[in-house]
């Protein structure tokens, strides 16, 4: 890794060409920070975990009582978290009207038990969100820090045995201050199809975010050595023995169901380690185009909306869960949850009381499909 771009971590020198990407293509986007130094690939013991990339060192505390995020899912939901901000520009963030939607959105199975999906997502959540990030850069001339929390509070009202309810209120995360502002200064632009087809393999999410990234800004063909790359990629084998074969086989294997899906990119083993040539950076290819205000606003605290329809904005009679999935077949680039506030916003300003509000909410988001030119 080389010295600049590991001290562009911390100062932010460098600026990763995100509006090109959204140019290009729908994209989603990763923390810059948790692409160079990543989160264990599995259970971890302790509280603490530790990762190094070069002059780059990031710390990962937890309390101890609830333990270290590790695997895929915490990947899939720093992604999901990172690309939801970027593009709403808030950092109080909507995961869906029930628990069944938020798993597609990553990609994952509604099965229970104790080793299903939806237990799996829910400790990784937990750990996750209580989780401190320190960034630490030193070289012979300069020792800087920076940290961070990932969130400050999170409410989940989900009902795990009954994923597809439609609870009373909406579950909400807010990024921590910092976090969020990392996030809004330099995410990575990536492809969230690409995830779903990674998601079985901590490692080959983290060469994918790690490879796209660095074809942002590679200029010339590059030689990343093996220690480097074991230090980065592979914490969870030992320094000495078997370690780095074991890991530089593992690495590969993983490399090489990237580049089936970034075939573009130009990488492969040589004496010493990997080399990288120039490439193009790797981004959706359907077209995109964000809503005016984002695509989850969040409507304000405390509305002052007349009555009879405060208990309707206050969300006493949700949609059926039918409603939005009928929405998202209708207006498929819409953001359905971004469509509701608006559409409760409206008849909180009209005065007006639906008779049926599944069908005049599937009325209105017809009326927007046609002002947005039937994306």
């Amino acid at each position: 890794m080389e010295k600049n771009d590991t001290r562009n971590i911390i100062s932010d020198a460098l600026a990763v060409e995100a509006e090109e990407a959204k140019r290009a293509g729908k994209v989603g986007y990763m923390a810059r920070s948790l692409v160079q130094a990543t989160l264990p690939h599995k259970a971890t013991p302790g509280s603490e975990f530790v990762r190094r990339n070069g002059f780059l060192t990031l710390t990962i505390l937890t309390p101890s009582s609830i333990g270290l995020p590790y695997g895929s899912i915490p990947r899939l939901l720093l992604s999901w978290i990172t690309t939801e901000a970027f593009l709403t520009k808030s950092p109080v963030l909507q995961l869906g009207s029930t628990l069944s939607f938020f798993m597609s959105e990553l990609g994952l199975l509604r099965t229970g038990g104790a080793r299903g999906d939806i237990t799996r997502l829910r400790n990784q959540i937990k750990r996750l969100f209580s989780s401190t990030v320190i960034c630490h850069y030193e070289d012979s001339r300069q020792d800087v820090g920076t940290g961070f929390n990932i969130t400050s509070q999170y409410h989940l009202w989900w009902d795990a045995k009954i994923p597809h309810q439609i609870p009373l209120w909406k579950s909400t995360v807010t990024l921590g201050t910092d976090f969020f502002k990392e996030i809004i200064k330099s995410p990575v632009p990536i492809d969230m199809m690409a995830l779903k087809q990674l998601k079985r393999s901590p490692m080959a999410l983290d060469i994918y975010f790690w490879l796209t990234h660095r074809m942002f800004y590679l200029r010339s063909d590059t030689v990343i050595p093996w220690q480097l790359l074991q230090m980065q990629f592979g914490a969870d084998y030992p320094a000495d023995g078997r370690g780095p074969l074991d890991f530089k086989k593992n690495f590969l294997l993983r490399l090489k169901q990237v580049l089936a899906i970034y075939d573009t990119a130009v990488a492969f083993p040589v004496d010493g380690g990997l080399l990288l040539k120039p490439s193009p950076p790797h981004v959706a290819k359907q077209p995109y185009k964000d809503l005016p205000g984002g695509r989850r606003a969040i409507p304000p605290p405390d509305p002052v909306v007349p009555s009879p329809m405060a208990a309707l904005w206050a969300g006493d009679f949700p949609l059926r869960t039918s409603t939005y999935e009928r929405a998202r077949e209708i207006a498929p680039r819409l953001d359905i949850y971004f469509l509701e506030n608006e559409w409760k916003a409206w008849l909180a300003k009209t005065g007006k009381t639906p008779k049926d509000p599944d069908k005049a909410f599937l009325g209105f988001v017809r009326c927007k499909l046609k002002q947005h030119g039937n994306l």
